[in-house]
């Protein structure tokens, strides 16, 4: 990508591709790939902006790299537009319609949707379906990240149980970096896996003297996070999201409802809900978490933290970050972490579906929302499931 006769771009104005980004925003419905082949189609089949071998180079960097491709994207094409301003712009403008709509959601729920029993029975009906959402997500991923290599079906495995045992995720993902990326010199590998495997048993043993294995909170703390708490919480979430926006669930999930206890595991499930409803990448959940846990202000600074690496990626280092990517090392360590984050979702989702699937009415939402999910890949398929999880709460529970 260091060569530029691949790339045409017609001039742009900064208000022109501030606002071509904003309609881009407005028109994200379902999901990532159908973001990405929306910017596609508009950028490069229909006005050329750069050749689709050059955007297919571009999508597999973003894609090695954490933060929701759809948005980096955005970023990119406005960097090579316009600069580092453009980047700006073209990133803000495809989130804010998300923002936007999320923050008033969010200020309605926090506001309403906990104290009417309406919404409650609405929101409770969701549950279920994002329960699905998820472990729809999990089977996608890991379809992809996993292949059929021993190895990283090993590391996942590994990862998930020592998120069970509330491993800090940031040592299980560097150790599951650096066994991929010694796979080849099977000796190291296994060394690391004995010792990383010596290690959960030691927490393992440890916990069971402690606790009694529980790590969900029921309740949330009435009192606000610090700001930095919360900015803190955003950026390393936003700098370990590799796989798609479905990675963040276990690193928000721990900091906001398992250590910060500032949001119970059924709000956060409400607000994943809420994001599968928006025109937004699906991260954009984090300004409920954010809300919740910091009103107004901290739903902005969530919202900044998680964000930032997606827009700093492209405006400070892209050229060297696509050499490293080429690196046959740095790839092996990044193909590792991200079975290490298969492995933490789907620790996660056990922990959502003991706490969301509990009685008849549950496991009919979630039975047919993952049907629907796994038979369906159309936009608004999310949308449909979600929504209609809400009226059988509405109207049955």
């Amino acid at each position: 990508m260091n060569s530029t006769s691949d790339i045409t771009i017609p001039h742009q104005s900064l208000l022109g591709l501030f606002l071509r980004f904003l309609r881009f925003g407005f028109l994200a419905w379902g999901g990532p790939f159908a973001q990405i082949a929306m910017i596609r189609q508009e950028l490069v089949e229909e006005e050329k902006w750069i050749t689709p071998a050059r955007f297919n180079r571009v999508l597999a960097v973003y894609q090695a790299l954490p933060g929701p491709e759809a948005h980096e994207l955005c970023v990119y094409f406005g960097m090579i537009a316009r600069g580092r301003i453009g980047a700006f712009l073209g990133g803000l403008g495809f989130m804010l319609p998300g923002f936007t709509l999320m923050f008033g959601l969010s200020w309605f729920y926090v506001s309403y949707g906990i104290s009417s029993p309406l919404f409650q029975s609405i929101f409770i009906g969701m549950q279920p379906a994002v329960a699905a959402l998820i472990v729809r997500a999990v089977h996608r991923i890991g379809g992809h990240a996993l292949l059929d290599n021993r190895w990283l079906w090993t590391i996942a495995i590994i990862a998930g149980i020592a998120q069970l045992l509330d491993v800090n995720f940031l040592i299980t993902l560097v150790v599951s970096g650096l066994v991929f990326a010694f796979a080849n010199k099977k000796n190291i590998a296994i060394t690391l896996i004995i010792i990383f495997l010596g290690y959960l048993a030691f927490v393992g043993f440890n916990t069971t003297q402690t606790v009694d294995g529980s790590t969900i909170i029921d309740s949330a703390s009435n009192s606000e996070v610090s700001s930095i708490t919360l900015f803190w919480s955003a950026l390393r979430s936003g700098l370990l999201t590799f796989g798609g926006a479905y990675t963040v669930i276990p690193f928000l999930q721990h900091d906001a409802v398992e250590v910060g206890g500032w949001m119970t595991n059924a709000q956060f499930l409400d607000g994943l809900a809420l994001s599968g409803l928006l025109p937004a990448p699906l991260v954009i959940f984090s300004t409920f978490v954010g809300y919740v846990g910091g009103g107004p202000l901290g739903a902005v600074i969530m919202t900044i933290g998680i964000f930032a690496p997606a827009f700093s990626f492209t405006m400070f280092g892209h050229d060297m970050l696509e050499k490293l990517v080429d690196n046959k090392s740095a790839h092996a360590f990044l193909d590792g972490v991200t079975a290490g984050v298969v492995g933490l979702i789907s620790a996660a989702a056990l922990d959502i579906l003991s706490a969301t699937i509990i009685g008849l009415h549950a496991w009919i939402i979630f039975s047919v929302g993952l049907l629907i999910l796994f038979r369906s890949n159309t936009k608004w398929t999310v949308a449909v499931v979600v929504l209609a999880a809400g009226l059988y709460g509405l109207l049955f529970l």
